[in-house]
């Protein structure tokens, strides 16, 4: 799966030469993430604008009709841009970082809701905005950057955040969790 600068989403298939679907084509705001849910039938993208969009990865363009998928949903997570995003244990419950101009840059989602009662919960963490997101799901921890060099702990069963550490002195760009939840690794613009 691939998305550009341009806004456009592409899916490829090991042994192919071309893509097998545009999901979204050219023209549309930058994407800043993609990432599938742990079942590998859906995918998410984020962009530049601030919304974010669900696809089925099942779907095959038709080349008879020239007709291209379309996302089962769509909202604007955030007001000013959405940088990642992360799916929390089922598909439907999904974490968000961007920046908002109300300062709630980390964003609680069910997809399951109509948009404008998706918003489960809010965090006003990260003033200048959330640039990258982790999920431990053994801890249900979820673990975000920002733009200033902060990383912050949130513990999703009691909705609160728990520590919040100056990690870098650029902006955090990479956050990495190992497979027992020990540790976790971030990295920084610089």
């Amino acid at each position: 799966l691939t998305g550009a600068q341009d806004g456009s989403v592409r899916m490829f298939e090991w042994g192919h030469a071309q893509q097998i679907t545009c999901f979204r084509s050219g023209g549309n705001s930058r994407v800043t993430r993609m990432r599938f849910n742990y079942q590998g039938n859906k995918f998410g993208i984020v962009d530049a604008d601030g919304y974010i969009s669900l696809y089925q990865t099942n779907w095959k363009c038709c080349p008879l009709t020239g007709t291209s998928p379309k996302p089962y949903l769509t909202w604007q997570c955030h007001n000013k841009t959405a940088n990642d995003f992360v799916f929390i244990s089922s598909s439907s419950l999904i974490a968000t970082a961007g920046l908002s101009s109300d300062n709630r840059n980390i964003c609680l989602w069910d997809t399951l809701v109509s948009p404008t009662n998706s918003l489960v919960h809010a965090f006003i963490c990260h003033d200048s905005g959330a640039t990258v997101l982790a999920f431990a799901p053994k801890h249900q921890l979820l673990i975000s950057g920002g733009r200033k060099g902060f990383t912050c702990v949130i513990d999703l069963r009691q909705k609160q955040q728990q520590q919040l550490l100056q990690s870098h002195d650029s902006p955090v760009k990479a956050i990495a969790v190992d497979p027992t939840e020990e540790y976790f690794v971030t990295g920084s613009a610089e």
